[in-house]
């Protein structure tokens, strides 16, 4: 038998209240796909679609420690690529009206690409970019 190859990475975040991490991601431009609840007003398994990206949120079963920032980063996060400069710039400006933490403003890499960084009010770690990982293989 030979090494297993995935077909497809999903990410999922737990959240202190995933509730209201449900309510960012929707104000972020994310839709609610299915979600399941359970006791004490928890979430215990929902996806949410943004386009072709699918991200799976829970509640935290328990107190998980999410990492501080450390100059301009968490050391991890979700990257949502977008094919539009523009698209970056309104992904960043809805992120912080809905009660996010600017990191990195948008701005025009020296690498040829559009990226902003934000952490959500639970301080995860979201960057958005035009960079597309991958096309270059």
């Amino acid at each position: 038998m030979g090494t297993p190859t995935p077909e497809q990475l999903y990410a999922y975040l737990s959240y202190d209240d995933a509730t209201s991490a449900l309510d960012w991601l929707q104000a972020v431009g994310f839709q609610v796909v299915t979600r399941q609840d359970g006791a004490g007003g928890t979430v215990t398994h929902a996806e949410v679609r943004m386009g072709n990206v699918v991200l799976m949120i829970a509640s935290a079963d328990a107190a998980y420690t999410v990492p501080t920032l450390r100059g301009q980063s968490t050391g991890s996060g979700i990257y949502l690529w977008m094919p539009a400069s523009a698209d970056v710039d309104s992904w960043h400006e809805r992120a912080l009206s809905a009660g996010g933490s600017s990191v990195i403003s948008p701005e025009d890499t020296d690498w040829g690409s559009r990226r902003a960084r934000v952490l959500d009010p639970e301080g995860h770690e979201w960057s958005a970019g035009t960079y597309r990982p991958g096309s270059t293989w």
